[in-house]
């Protein structure tokens, strides 16, 4: 199965895919797909967390980041590094997952607007079409932070 397949897919551009829930079937074809780096910011202990997603995405001889965010308490440094292991991406396919894409779209909506990739209003149009982060204060907060130095 393909990775467009996963709960909350969104394509973004040809080299940056969103989603929420992956499973071992769906994992085991990216480097077919073209992938070259799963960044997972689902925490282990998840009930949607894939057992070995590691070993299963670099077998391929895909990278794999996994940043566990802590959905009740997402930190400033979650971001920075997530941050770093986009930075060190632009060359390669990526894919960006959690258990519905609420973190992963959070990340990158905040990402693109310090980029200079999206405005506000894009990065919230996005993040709009799956969740409304002003529901969950953990969240708006962060993002507002983050926000704070950008033009």
């Amino acid at each position: 199965m393909a990775i467009a397949n996963n709960h909350n897919f969104r394509a973004v551009s040809e080299k940056l895919t969103t989603s929420g829930v992956v499973g071992a079937s769906r994992l085991k074809g990216l480097a077919e797909e073209g992938y070259g780096l799963v960044i997972n910011l689902l925490p282990d202990d998840s009930e949607y967390a894939v057992p070995d997603e590691q070993g299963i995405v670099e077998g391929q001889g895909v990278e794999y980041v996994a940043i566990p965010v802590n959905w009740e308490q997402p930190t400033v440094n979650d971001y920075q590094r997530f941050t770093a292991a986009m930075d060190v991406a632009a060359d390669k396919k990526v894919h960006v997952h959690c258990a519905a894409n609420y973190r992963a779209s959070a990340f990158y909506a905040v990402y693109a607007q310090h980029k200079g990739l999206w405005s506000a209003d894009e990065a919230d149009a996005f993040m709009q079409t799956l969740w409304n982060p002003a529901l969950f204060p953990q969240w708006s907060g962060l993002m507002t932070g983050l926000l704070e130095d950008v033009p």
